[in-house]
């Protein structure tokens, strides 16, 4: 039986390339294509794909990332993957922690992308190794919830607003970002923001 699969993606060449890739292997029909994930959910109510290939960044700022993990609550048994053209250090974790099955940047080959479709089909996963920020030699990489405090910092988010989002007191986040200033050589917390978002290291928009 063919694999019925949703794209997301507002690069309409993508959505074709991967639906040639996909129908190549005789294995997937493709049975929707949408620019937007903003709607997602209800084409997957209404198409019942097994598989959805999702975008972070997709039209009108709407974001795979939010998307798939409504979509894996809301239909545990379809399967997603998250893609991104971006080489962002927070999408593969993520996505993996929105319930996704993978994630491929897309400088990543068709065949890698029909490779991982059909592993996903079968039940594994795909994720890429865990990328680290470049830090002075010696310094101990950020951690986990450093990271999350980093991306809302990224976000112009103040530490009331970060406290707030993360559910923690506003002394926790001010001694996160006083050991991210440490372990990266930043003297204030605006100018490490600047260096992430100016690096492509954080999209703050995604």
């Amino acid at each position: 039986m063919m694999i019925k699969t949703l794209i997301v993606d507002d690069h309409e060449s993508m959505c074709d390339s991967l639906e040639t890739a996909l129908s190549k292997t005789g294995r997937f029909t493709v049975v929707g294509k949408l620019p937007s994930a903003a709607y997602s959910d209800i084409f997957c109510e209404k198409l019942r794909p097994g598989l959805v290939l999702m975008d972070v960044c997709t039209e009108g700022g709407a974001s795979g990332l939010t998307a798939a993990k409504e979509i894996r609550q809301k239909f545990p048994d379809i399967k997603v993957i998250v893609m991104s053209g971006f080489n962002e250090i927070t999408y593969a974790p993520r996505a993996k922690e929105a319930g996704a099955h993978a994630f491929i940047f897309k400088s990543k080959s068709l065949d890698y992308f029909t490779e991982v479709a059909l592993g996903v089909m079968e039940g594994k996963t795909f994720f890429p190794e865990p990328r680290t920020l470049p830090l002075p030699a010696g310094e101990a990489p950020l951690t986990e919830r450093e990271m999350e405090v980093l991306r809302l910092m990224c976000k112009h988010m103040t530490s009331k607003e970060i406290a707030d989002e993360l559910f923690i007191s506003l002394n926790t986040v001010k001694y996160h970002k006083a050991n991210m200033l440490a372990k990266t050589g930043f003297t204030k917390a605006v100018d490490l923001a600047f260096h992430m978002i100016s690096n492509g290291w954080i999209n703050p928009l995604y």
